[in-house]
């Protein structure tokens, strides 16, 4: 492992990333599991966007999200948008405030 991290995710939230020190990576619409793969082979924590945590295959998710190593964590995206499964969705659905 070369990295000590890395994201994964789209182009405005990897900026912001990269301002912090952080590796990143932005794959193009239908590449995103296969960008997974490779940072969790070349880093010790990895840095799921949500959008490119939904285009991930469920199964490919979970199996990522379950390893100890390296550590692989769902973050939102620079507008707020949250990954997927994020209690605060259903908090939100449940009083109201979203559809």
């Amino acid at each position: 492992m070369s990295a000590a991290s890395i994201f994964v995710g789209d182009e405005l939230s990897a900026a912001g990333f990269r301002l912090c020190g952080v590796e990143t990576r932005v794959p193009a619409p239908g590449n995103e599991e296969g960008y997974l793969h490779e940072a969790m082979t070349e880093a010790r924590v990895v840095l799921l966007g949500s959008r490119c945590a939904k285009a991930v295959s469920p199964a490919a998710l979970e199996v990522a999200l379950a390893q100890l190593s390296p550590l692989v964590m769902l973050v939102p995206d620079w507008d707020g948008t949250l990954p997927p499964g994020d209690p605060a969705n259903k908090v939100r659905q449940v009083l109201g405030l979203e559809p």
